[in-house]
């Protein structure tokens, strides 16, 4: 989803290198034919509400919920799948899972950059093949405080720690970036690749 913010180009090349058929797109149509969507961000939460309230987007990402669709929220993206973030303000985000976006604790270096271990605290579609304990690369100033531990399926070290990889139904998050990870992020985006194959042909 092209709603102006995010390396969106990156994380198309990751993605067809798995072997999906991934476009870059803001257009309502394409968006409600898509067989799953990826919701990408770099930047501040509100502006990025601001623009896909804009451009219409927020709509289709109901939409999609609603009609058990895949969908993978990155980074920013994943942030903006809770009810609200204190980024600059309050915000409201699109509120598909209960919890906020919060600032890390006083005391840590921020942004978190680099790479950092997931530890996995459930089983989850999305890491499947992936070893407890691998690292992702990170870049982030806020992360998410869900609401209901159920959600979580992987937590990072990082003060006193914080929610890596959510997952509710066929809606997930990551707040790494797959496309700088690695194996491991071709591993993630490809065992997304195949939940969106399982789901489109079931």
């Amino acid at each position: 989803m092209d709603y102006g913010m995010g390396n969106l180009r990156s994380v198309q090349k990751a993605l067809e290198r798995v072997g999906s058929s991934a476009i870059v797109t803001d257009n309502l149509k394409a968006l409600q034919e898509a067989e799953a969507l990826v919701l990408p961000g770099v930047g501040a939460f509100g502006n990025a509400m601001t623009n896909l309230r804009a451009a219409g987007l927020a709509e289709p990402i109901l939409s999609a919920i609603e009609e058990g669709k895949p969908l993978l929220g990155i980074c920013l993206g994943m942030q903006l799948l809770f009810e609200e973030s204190e980024e600059l303000g309050c915000h409201q985000g699109l509120g598909l899972l209960p919890g906020r976006v919060r600032h890390f604790q006083e005391g840590l270096k921020v942004p978190h950059v680099g790479w950092n271990q997931i530890h996995i605290r459930r089983p989850c579609p999305l890491l499947t093949g992936v070893t407890d304990g691998s690292f992702a690369y990170f870049v982030h100033s806020y992360c998410v405080d869900p609401a209901e531990v159920e959600i979580v399926a992987a937590t990072t070290d990082y003060g006193p720690g914080f929610a890596s990889v959510v997952a509710q139904g066929q809606l997930f998050g990551i707040q790494f970036h797959p496309e700088k990870s690695q194996d491991v992020g071709l591993r993630i985006l490809g065992n997304f690749a195949s939940l969106v194959n399982r789901t489109a042909y079931a």
